[in-house]
């Protein structure tokens, strides 16, 4: 489903609402039907007006949970062999190697491309972190 599609639904309860409110005004103050039906064809222009600055609330791309450590970097904590903990955004995750092969050792740098439920699935980016600037 689109975005003006998932927008353009959320406006029908607001629309039928709106037709009930005129036809109880038709009925209740004798409001005339071209009154009516000029006043529903403003509400239903108002909500394509506003959809250029109300369609960002309406967009369902944005990754959230875990699928947002999709293609993060983060460093073994624990031997990957084949499971254990990486450490992502000062969060550890237990995770594996996405590729059957050789365990990752600790500190060797991985990025994130994919997930099974809770376990993060890596691939080594670097074989280990570099050492730190000569004493």
């Amino acid at each position: 489903m689109t975005t003006f599609q998932r927008y353009m639904l959320f406006q029908v309860p607001g629309w039928l609402i709106d037709i009930a409110v005129l036809a109880a005004l038709m009925e209740w103050w004798d409001l005339p039907l071209w009154s009516a039906i000029g006043i529903f064809t403003l509400l239903i222009v108002k909500d394509f007006v506003l959809y250029p600055m109300l369609r960002v609330g309406y967009e369902t791309q944005e990754k959230s949970g875990i699928a947002r450590l999709i293609g993060e970097r983060g460093v073994v904590k624990q031997r990957l062999d084949p499971q254990g903990y990486v450490l992502v955004h000062g969060e550890l995750w237990k995770a594996r190697p996405c590729e059957p092969g050789p365990p990752l050792d600790a500190g060797v740098r991985v990025s994130v491309v994919s997930f099974e439920g809770m376990l993060l699935l890596v691939e080594a980016v670097e074989s280990r972190l570099s050492p730190g600037p000569p004493a």
